[in-house]
């Protein structure tokens, strides 16, 4: 009967005290009920009206009426603590007051009946979030699973190529071993045939004496006399024999030394790409570093999922003081309700069949606890499984690692490969770069041109839009506007390095006025450009082929070819002939020719060589260049270049281990921008600048267009510039053209023209770069290519 007694105990207010009403927001009011009965009486009011039978009947109808009653905390804890008023001798009375209060108890009860089934909704709701946690978790193991067997596939396939690449290196330096033993043996066998070879001249000189004797004892010694000279024959027999020998071994030896030679060259090659290696290394820090932040923001999120649960576990423990409390609440009436009970059988009833729906309930709720340890069981097992992929992706990260060095040192190779291929097919190579937009130039201003993103043409191709249509061309390297002096400088590093090796080097900038060449070509401030950056690395290589036995003598000259004259700058601004030049007449200044050798060698007559051994001394010159250069003010360009520049720079290399030398020369060129009288508005001294200009720039489309032709008669000596051009456009250099376009739409012509004029010097073939080496002194003069 107790427990009975303990289950029918009345809803309590959570705030758990005892007797003292509780403010509580009006959204938390719940409904009994299909709807809402308007007009609703206060149960306080009910219970003041405790005198007359004709006030009981009005409580019960009221009561009847508003059976879908709206409970609040406050009012459930105002019945509860609600104590009947009872009258001597009005049992009748007393009994309609009990009855009433019965009534009031039912409906508390009810409300507390589904105030129990919503928390049930919540726990169930809190349940299924935790299941789709779990599904999202499952799903993400699957994907990275997936990621990790293609992952695997790959570093099989690289693994495969590495000891492919590593067999490839030892036999190498197996060959390399082989020619050194084979070379210590020659110079044994060159020893000894020395010593044999003195022992003969020995004997020969005996011989000699002989003679000398037996010619004063000729008539009587005459027979002996003979045989002597037969045996003096037979030794000039032996003399030639020997030196025969001799002249085999030294060829056989410099047939050696010239493998040898080859055989530095490979290393040196190996040599490069280990330092490209280790500037792959630290792109790859570099990734890791990102994929570390990657996995903290992941680590964040499942925190976040981690603080949800935690938050939902706390609002389920929380309805359940709740529950806890209301329990507390009813047993203060369960003492009033059995002073009650022996009155009121159908009360007792009605009270047991909520019992046990009571105790349903409760069964329902320890189901829901079990469910929730179950579910913090797994989440615990989720934790574990979470660690075990992190350090699975902390082991993937370390072979993505390597992976990525591979692919970098695949990369390399490749480009290696493609210059190659490049050298052997003879054509002139073509880049092309676009300068940003200018601030005075708009917004819109880059809507000319495009850059395609298929396979094939991606990083290669580039689209120019004129009057809605679309003109596609494909170089062999293209540098959109976000391109910075770095990226393009590494595209043609390997071309530098080759004029250390002893190939003759052009790279040359073309296009209109204020498109960006000298940019490219010299840089400014902090923004270095090709010709910086390419000394720096031809000094720092020279520096570190000393430990291989090299020396370098480097020789720098400069000069401007301005309307037709070549001017030296390089000697001193008033020695030049500058004012003379640009004089009305034309005329005066020091006279300069260029000559070509049969080596297809250039020279211009009298110009300053200087021998420079530093970065530094090499920027001093420079700048005494551009001081010294013709620079004007248009209408498009407010320091537009009204000359070619031409930097040259003779590289000779000694060997004194293997005796080995080499020739080579970088010739870089920044070619004065083509322009339309009509945009420029040059008049007087600009006009005649502009003129030579442009006359020496279709001159060198004459000669494109001649070679592309395969003509027989080339037209170098139109122009100055085509003529000192001659071996880089028609003979064994290794040339690349820079096409400079600007991206406003003014100027969409002109960088149309400067697209098809560097696709036909791109389809140009020209003779197969020459290595030019010699195991002799050369001509401390060197010749510029």
């Amino acid at each position: 009967m107790m427990s009975t007694r303990n289950q029918n105990r009345a809803p309590r207010s959570p705030t758990g005290k005892k007797g003292g009403a509780v403010e509580v927001p009006m959204d938390k009011r719940r409904k009994i009920g299909a709807g809402r009965t308007t007009g609703r009486q206060p149960l306080v009011e009910a219970n003041c009206k405790k005198d007359g039978a004709g006030g009981s009947d009005a409580a019960s109808a009221k009561a009847s009426e508003n059976a879908n009653i709206v409970f609040t905390k406050e009012e459930v804890e105002a019945l509860l603590n609600e104590v009947l008023k009872l009258k001597k001798l009005d049992a009748k009375g007393n009994m309609q007051l009990m009855t009433d209060q019965n009534k009031r108890l039912k409906l508390g009860l009810k409300w507390s009946f589904q105030e129990q089934e919503r928390l049930q909704m919540d726990l169930e709701s809190t349940q299924k979030k935790c299941a789709d946690t779990e599904t999202e978790m499952e799903k993400k193991v699957l994907e990275l699973n997936s990621n990790l067997a293609n992952l695997k596939n790959e570093n099989a396939s690289l693994d495969e190529r590495l000891a492919k690449e590593s067999s490839e290196k030892l036999h190498a330096l197996d060959l390399h071993r082989m020619e050194a033993e084979a070379r210590v043996a020659a110079e044994r066998l060159q020893a000894s045939l020395s010593e044999d070879l003195e022992k003969i001249r020995q004997e020969k000189q005996v011989a000699d004496q002989q003679v000398v004797s037996l010619k004063e004892t000729y008539k009587r010694l005459q027979e002996y006399n003979t045989s002597l000279q037969q045996y003096n024959t037979k030794l000039q027999t032996d003399l030639s024999s020997a030196n025969e020998s001799l002249t085999r071994v030294e060829k056989e030896k410099l047939a050696i030394v010239e493998n040898l030679s080859t055989l530095r060259g490979h290393y040196n090659s190996l040599q490069d790409q280990l330092t490209s290696s280790r500037v792959a290394l630290d792109d790859a820090v570099k990734q890791k570093e990102s994929l570390v932040n990657e996995l903290k923001c992941l680590r964040e999120e499942l925190q976040k999922v981690r603080e949800d649960r935690d938050r939902q576990v706390t609002q389920v423990q929380g309805l359940t003081t709740d529950i806890l409390r209301y329990k507390e609440a009813t047993g203060k009436s369960i003492i009033e309700l059995d002073n009650l009970a022996a009155k009121s059988q159908a009360l007792q009833e009605t009270c047991s069949s909520q019992a046990e729906q009571i105790r349903v309930l409760q069964l329902q709720l320890a189901a829901a606890n079990e469910k929730l340890k179950m579910a913090d069981l797994s989440v615990v097992e989720n934790k574990m499984k979470h660690e075990e992929h992190e350090r699975t992706i902390s082991e993937l990260r370390g072979h993505l690692a390597d992976l990525e060095q591979q692919v970098i040192d695949g990369e390399t190779l490749r480009k290696k490969l493609h210059n190659t291929i490049l050298e052997l097919k003879g054509n002139i190579r073509v880049f092309c770069r676009v300068r940003p937009s200018l601030p005075d130039e708009g917004i819109g201003s880059e809507a000319i041109v495009s850059y395609p993103t298929a396979a094939e043409s991606l990083g290669r191709g580039i689209d120019l839009m004129q009057s809605g249509q679309r003109y596609p061309f494909t170089f062999d390297k293209v540098f959109n506007h976000e391109a910075s002096q770095e990226d393009v400088f590494l595209e043609i590093s390997q071309l530098v390095q080759s004029a250390l090796d002893g190939y003759k080097v052009c790279i040359f900038a073309y296009g209109q006025t204020g498109s960006g060449k000298t940019y490219t070509m010299m840089g400014k401030h902090d923004q270095k450009g090709l010709i910086p950056r390419s000394l720096e690395q031809i000094f720092q290589t020279s520096q570190a082929l000393k430990a291989q036995g090299w020396k370098y003598k480097l020789q720098v000259s400069m000069l401007e070819i301005y309307n037709e004259t070549i001017r030296d700058l390089l000697l001193p601004r008033s020695s030049n002939g500058l004012d003379l030049i640009r004089s009305d007449s034309g005329v005066g200044g020091k006279q300069y020719s260029i000559k070509h050798d049969a080596n297809g060698n250039t020279h211009v007559s009298d110009l300053t060589l200087v021998d420079v051994c530093s970065v530094r001394e090499i920027s001093s010159l420079l700048e005494q260049a551009a001081q010294s250069r013709s620079v004007g003010k248009t209408q498009m360009n407010e320091q537009s270049s009204r000359s070619h520049f031409v930097f040259t720079l003779r590289i000779f290399g000694v060997n004194e281990n293997t005796e080995q030398q080499v020739q080579g020369v970088l010739n870089l060129i920044d070619l004065a921008g083509s322009e339309r009288l009509s945009r420029s508005g040059a008049t007087g001294e600009r006009l005649k600048e502009t003129q030579a200009i442009n006359k020496s720039l279709s001159s060198l489309a004459d000669v494109i267009f001649a070679l592309a032709k395969k003509e027989d008669h080339v037209p170098f000596r139109n122009s100055k510039l085509t003529y000192l051009l001659q071996p880089c456009l028609g003979g064994d250099s290794k040339t690349l053209m820079f096409v400079n376009i600007s991206p406003e739409p003014s100027s969409t012509g002109e960088s149309l023209c400067s697209l098809r004029f560097a696709a036909r010097v791109n389809a140009c073939e020209i003779g197969i770069p020459r290595r030019q080496t010699a195991m002799r002194p050369m001509d401390s003069r060197l010749s510029c290519g």
